[in-house]
């Protein structure tokens, strides 16, 4: 079950402590806000906390139990099959984390199937560096990335030497872990480029993505797809293009003058596009 501690109250960020202590008989009516996935949650108060929790789905619940429920399963006997003394819902922290799956006492998988907010990400992914416990992330059907990046998925994403910025998928009634790996964007729009690499779950096929070592793609894109999509954003006069045709205006620049490199240099997973880094850098 996933607990938020801060909510949207009329476009404002609230904390559930804070509501907690303000709150008179109105309080069921109150409507609070997800910030990540915008749909309704509820103030739960209890004798020493206080926090928001989603209401239940008709439509995903049951099926992200279920996901949930199998992927762990299927995972730890992979690791038991590999020999490591893997176990699920482990407590951890004094009783304030608890483990999907503990491989050992510097491992831990987390399994995602269901909304998780950045703010509850944070506390969970700090109380296991706290206690020396890496981490790692895999996520369920909701959360699987597909032409764009969403702003819910960018917690999930890690980055390492062999396959630069990456993320894990499961899809446990296939026994496949699917790691996308080398991600980046485009130059200016929000379209993802990305390599993926698909590993069964045994022991064998854990063994193999532990040592996966790729040839990473070097990606292209037409520039002048990049420089048309910049002068739609401004022509509509967008959020990102006002935000653009601001800082233009500023500097006395056109779109013209700005460097060929901006338009075919992909970037990062949670980087600004290359105009508006461009021009803070000037």
């Amino acid at each position: 079950m996933i607990f938020l501690y801060a909510a949207l109250l009329n476009n404002q960020l609230v904390l559930a402590v804070t509501e907690a202590q303000s709150q008179s008989k109105m309080l069921a009516k109150n409507n609070y806000i997800c910030p990540q996935c915008k749909q309704r949650v509820k103030l739960i108060i209890k004798e020493k906390s206080a926090y928001f929790k989603h209401f239940p789905s008709n439509n995903n619940l049951s099926g992200e139990k279920e996901e949930h429920a199998l992927s762990k399963a299927i995972l730890k006997n992979a690791l038991l099959e590999a020999k490591f003394n893997a176990q699920t819902e482990t407590s951890l922290a004094n009783g304030q984390l608890r483990a999907d799956i503990l491989v050992n006492s510097k491992l831990a998988f987390e399994i995602q199937c269901a909304p998780l907010s950045k703010l509850e990400f944070i506390k969970r992914h700090n109380l296991y560096k706290n206690i020396g416990v890496a981490d790692i992330w895999i996520v369920g059907k909701r959360h699987y990335l597909l032409q764009e990046i969403k702003k819910s998925q960018l917690i999930f994403f890690r980055k390492n030497k062999l396959w630069h910025d990456y993320y894990l998928e499961i899809l446990p009634k296939q026994k496949i872990l699917r790691l996308k790996y080398n991600v980046q964007l485009e130059p200016i729009t929000s379209k993802v480029h990305y390599q993926i690499e698909n590993f069964v779950i045994s022991s064998y096929g854990l063994a193999k993505l532990w040592h996966f070592k790729p040839i990473l793609k070097q990606y292209c894109v037409d520039p002048r797809t990049q420089k048309n999509y910049l002068q739609l954003q401004l022509t509509q006069k967008t959020i990102k293009g006002m935000k653009i045709a601001n800082q233009l205006y500023q500097r006395n620049l056109t779109i013209d003058e700005l460097p060929p490199t901006i338009f075919s240099n992909f970037r990062r997973v949670n980087s600004c596009n290359n105009v508006i880094t461009f021009l803070h850098q000037m």
